[in-house]
């Protein structure tokens, strides 16, 4: 079968013929039919071959298919049942441990397997696995995002698009920082309520925002100090993106205040993200891809190109 996979030595990934995988255990075979790509996959590559223990590795952690065969151990799924899978839970991370859904198919553990709803398209049940997931779990659970709260988002693309949505779902009062102004209308129709280019100017110019309760860094571009910065005493900071492997932070600034880092989420936070898309609460902007340009996506996701997500669609 295909395979986008990272070789080593810091190299483009590259298209490969594998073996097709065989379900052990706890474990289903899916026949994957939307991916998304992600900054994370750039992320892995980017730290190189010590991010990576096992090389070859298909990259693609943000899946969705149908289940194609089921192992030994396999309860409450079948095969033919639409499925999302949850990039965080019982399994080591695909794309980075184990492999992912760059490929024609991808094995994983039925326990982290999330049910998609008839009527959701396949490109959505994909995002939501990883962007949809992360971004909610981060606003919602981690950062509790509810009625009455002031809450800033730093970067509107992928998560921060989802997160924002879903704040304002909440009832918070909603700001962004992002760069991109060609995606501020997205944003106001969304429910934001401000948009501001550097998250700075949350503290320099009072009426950008400020004094928040919560601020969300789905970005991570030398952006945490900023998010420090821009919340009240007792609030919190969100971190998410990975644009950076490393931050610095003035240690006085923390005093008082509260940094927490999110990672990923579990297969309810996916199932909520399912049912409020299907609701049409929450609609992401995303692009569709052939298999093959999976590629080429990753380097124009790299090169700040994308607006919203990437999805490959392959296999139906």
């Amino acid at each position: 079968m295909r395979a986008w996979q990272y070789m080593g030595n810091h190299a483009p990934i590259q298209l490969n013929e594998v073996p097709e995988p065989t379900p052990g255990p706890n474990q289903v075979l899916i026949d994957v039919k939307a991916a998304g790509l992600c900054h994370s996959d750039i992320m892995y590559m980017g730290e190189g071959d010590a991010a990576m223990p096992f090389l070859p590795m298909t990259q693609g952690h943000e899946n969705a298919g149908v289940i194609a065969a089921v192992g030994e151990g396999v309860t409450g799924f079948q095969v033919g049942d639409v499925v999302g899978v949850c990039c965080s839970g019982v399994q080591p991370p695909m794309g980075m441990f184990t492999p992912g859904g760059f490929a024609d198919q991808v094995v994983t553990d039925y326990r982290d397997l999330a049910r998609v709803p008839a009527g959701l398209d396949m490109s959505l049940a994909a995002l939501a696995t990883d962007a949809g997931m992360t971004s909610y779990h981060a606003m919602i659970k981690a950062g509790g995002a509810t009625v009455g709260m002031k809450v800033g988002v730093i970067g509107f693309g992928g998560l921060g698009q989802i997160g924002a949505r879903a704040a304002v779902l909440a009832g918070a009062e909603v700001h962004i920082a992002e760069t991109k102004q060609d995606v501020w209308p997205i944003a106001k129709a969304a429910g934001v309520v401000s948009c501001v280019e550097d998250s700075a100017e949350w503290v320099t110019n009072p009426l950008a925002g400020g004094d928040f309760d919560l601020v969300v860094d789905y970005a991570g571009f030398d952006t945490t100090q900023n998010a420090v910065n821009a919340i009240k005493r007792g609030g919190k900071v969100i971190q998410v993106g990975l644009g950076r492997s490393t931050f610095t932070i003035r240690t006085h600034s923390i005093l008082g205040r509260t940094i927490e880092g999110s990672l990923g989420g579990t297969v309810s936070d996916i199932e909520e993200v399912y049912a409020l898309m299907l609701q049409g609460e929450i609609t992401p902007v995303y692009t569709e891809i052939p298999f093959d340009g999976i590629g080429d996506g990753l380097a124009k996701l790299a090169a700040n190109e994308v607006t919203g997500r990437l999805v490959a669609r392959f296999g139906d």
